[in-house]
């Protein structure tokens, strides 16, 4: 079940999100927001360190199109409900920009890009480690 990946900074998207509303006979959101994250990471050289890996559902199917934003050793988030457009995914890739040059994955809210604000839903402590 487990594939082995790239350990380094990714944004892991949900392949099979479906935001309420979608045509459901279409290609899912998910897949679309994985299409366009490819399309712009592979567009702008400041994303060459962020991975965009996929991953059949990440259980926030009420949140969908969710993503999760990791490194080692940093803490990681669960962001969703997210347009599968270039605006989403350009501010997910600029938040994980921010995030892999941050010392344990806390980025300052001064530096969020707006379109990652109010789409947090989970955070996740590296393995060992909580956070205070």
């Amino acid at each position: 079940m487990l594939n082995p990946v790239d350990p380094g900074p990714a944004v892991v998207a949900c392949s099979t999100c479906r935001r309420p509303g979608q045509d459901p006979t279409g290609p899912r959101d998910g897949a679309r927001l994985i299409a366009v994250l490819e399309r712009v990471q592979a567009s702008d050289p400041a994303y060459a360190g962020i991975a965009v890996q996929a991953m059949p559902c990440l259980f926030a199917c009420g949140e969908g199109c969710a993503v999760h934003l990791r490194a080692p050793g940093k803490i990681g988030y669960v962001l969703g409900r997210f347009e599968p457009d270039e605006a989403a995914a350009r501010a997910i890739l600029d938040y994980a920009v921010h995030h892999a040059a941050s010392a344990e994955g806390r980025v300052p809210f001064s530096d969020w890009p707006q379109g990652v604000k109010g789409r947090f839903i989970v955070r996740v402590p590296p393995a060992g480690y909580v956070t205070q």
